[in-house]
């Protein structure tokens, strides 16, 4: 855990919920974030993975779906989150952070910007360069190994951001591919971009496991953020 700050740092209570349904994590987040608007209390960061899954943000198409919705080959969402189709999996860190943004920026591109931040550090701790793309929100590595490359250079999609706010306060969030079957993302256009593959952390560290990253993305949104986590 990364040393805590000084002074009036805000609280922010840590989810560690496992591996959980995404409907169940989903209700949960929007419970919380109902208590958030009307009590005064601590954030909430929860930390989870979901079994196989395909998520359709608010507005997005189905074009984006190489499968027809009724033979879906996982559980399909429609849910409040801006951007397009994503898959959750196994082997996918997911990051629901429910923060009042009004005690940071009441600002939603910083907010994107910290996300990302957080997922860069973390990547960076393992010796992974993360990077951003102008004019996308997520973060990607530059590699030329993986699934299908062809030994061509790539930039591999390791972290998708998607997010919801309401009066400020925030839910959805970020997913990290570390170990995931990335075979289910094969299925879809993931977040609608085609020209770019999805990657994981354990294509440029093998060996890497969910359990070895949980620490550090906790340190590093400990230091974005400026918040003191509550484990």
């Amino acid at each position: 855990m990364a040393k805590k700050h000084q002074g009036s740092a805000r609280i922010c209570e840590v989810f560690d919920l496992g591996l959980m349904a995404y409907d169940q994590a989903w209700n949960l987040q929007k419970a919380l974030v109902d208590q958030l608007k009307t009590q005064s209390q601590p954030d909430k960061l929860l930390l989870v993975e979901h079994p196989p899954v395909y998520t359709l943000g608010q507005g997005a198409t189905q074009e984006n779906l190489k499968f027809s919705p009724q033979t879906a080959p996982y559980p399909l969402f429609q849910i409040e989150r801006g951007g397009e189709v994503t898959h959750h999996c196994p082997g996918q860190l997911v990051g629901y952070p429910i923060l009042n943004l009004k005690h940071y920026q009441p600002d939603l591109h910083w907010y994107l910007r910290q996300l990302e931040e957080v997922v860069i550090g973390t990547l960076a701790h393992f010796g992974i360069q993360g990077e951003r793309l102008l004019g996308l929100t997520g973060v990607w590595v530059r590699g030329g190994s993986g699934p299908n490359s062809s030994g061509q250079d790539h930039h591999y999609k390791l972290a998708a951001i998607g997010i919801k706010v309401s009066r400020w306060i925030t839910m959805h969030g970020f997913a990290l591919n570390v170990c995931p079957d990335l075979r289910g993302f094969e299925h879809i256009v993931p977040c609608g971009i085609a020209h770019k593959p999805v990657g994981s952390m354990a294509q440029f560290r093998p060996g890497l496991k969910v359990e070895d990253v949980k620490p550090v993305i906790l340190a590093q949104f400990e230091e974005v953020f400026k918040v003191v986590l509550e484990v």
